[in-house]
């Protein structure tokens, strides 16, 4: 895959920070292919609970992903809610729900080679 239409790499997380290549440094963040951009829970009202909506995972989804990575926060405290999982379902989207440093880890390997969008959550 090109480099300019691959999803950017993280290339350091530490609580409160997720650093994307180009010295881009979100909160939250979400990435996508050849790009990134601050995750704001306010643009769709998202809480750790009921968690993760629909609407967040719009913007991957209008980037023709193929995969995406959803992260629940280093202490898991971040849900998904049923209704984001069964719209990926339905769109035959492969996914994975994972601990933040577990879904770094796995969006960075997807990246390489997957049209991969992600919503990295850097704390709780």
């Amino acid at each position: 895959m090109p480099k300019e239409k691959r999803s950017p790499e993280i290339s350091k997380l530490k609580w409160g920070t997720v650093e994307v290549q180009q010295n881009k440094k979100y909160k939250d963040a979400k990435l996508f292919p050849g790009g990134s951009r601050k995750w704001d829970w306010n643009e769709t009202g998202t809480s750790h609970v009921p968690g993760i909506q629909p609407a967040d995972i719009e913007e991957l989804l209008d980037h023709d992903v193929d995969v995406i990575v959803l992260s629940r926060g280093i202490n898991r405290r971040l849900q998904v809610k049923q209704d984001t999982l069964d719209i990926l379902n339905q769109k035959e989207i492969e996914y994975h729900v994972l601990q933040t440093e577990e879904a770094v880890k796995k969006y960075n390997e997807l990246r390489e080679d997957r049209r991969v969008g992600a919503l990295i959550h850097s704390t709780c």
